[in-house]
């Protein structure tokens, strides 16, 4: 029962690993949160009975390992000048798309940690709503709300991009 377990939650690993790059903008960062949620997943494998979701129990622990670390541990990097990329003013963008998902990311960054966490386990994740809600804690009309609230705050942050064609927030595989 518990090699079952194990290689079940090691399918999961990419998707772990995917949100916690989401949560964490630092991938070494990222590694050490999904390695941190993993050591409490494997030591708390007999709960997974108890759970409708293997992926939604997973994904619960990354969030809550992060929420307890992300002050210390997983907060990102000081940086310095150095690492700073100031773009030459006469370049154009090489690519629109490119220039819009990255103005996206951006917004994301800058949304409330719950309208965001809310976004990216519907949007990029694609759990339903019941169990996002769950991974949060929250009640699902709380989830909905901070989805419709995230989703207004993405439109006005990037000028309406999404209403004139360009990328829209969605499940990426």
């Amino acid at each position: 029962m518990s090699e079952d377990i194990s290689w079940l939650i090691a399918r999961e690993i990419p998707r772990l690993r995917r949100y916690a790059r989401s949560l964490v903008k630092d991938a070494t960062r990222a590694d050490d949160l999904v390695q941190d949620a993993l050591e409490r997943a494997l030591l708390k494998q007999r709960q997974v009975r108890q759970q409708s979701s293997l992926r939604g129990w997973l994904l619960r622990i990354v969030y809550t390992v992060y929420l307890n670390g992300r002050k210390n541990r997983y907060a990102p990097p000081p940086q310095s000048f150095d690492d700073v990329v100031v773009p030459h003013p006469s370049t154009p963008a090489r690519q629109l798309r490119h220039v819009e998902c990255a103005s996206v990311l951006e917004a994301l960054d800058r949304l409330p940690d719950g309208q965001r966490d809310a976004i990216l386990l519907v949007a990029l994740e694609g759990l339903p709503y019941d169990e996002a809600a769950r991974v949060l804690g929250v009640e699902v009309g709380t989830l909905k709300s901070r989805l419709s609230r995230g989703r207004e705050a993405l439109r006005e942050l990037t000028g309406g991009m999404a209403e004139a064609g360009a990328p829209t927030v969605r499940r990426i595989k």
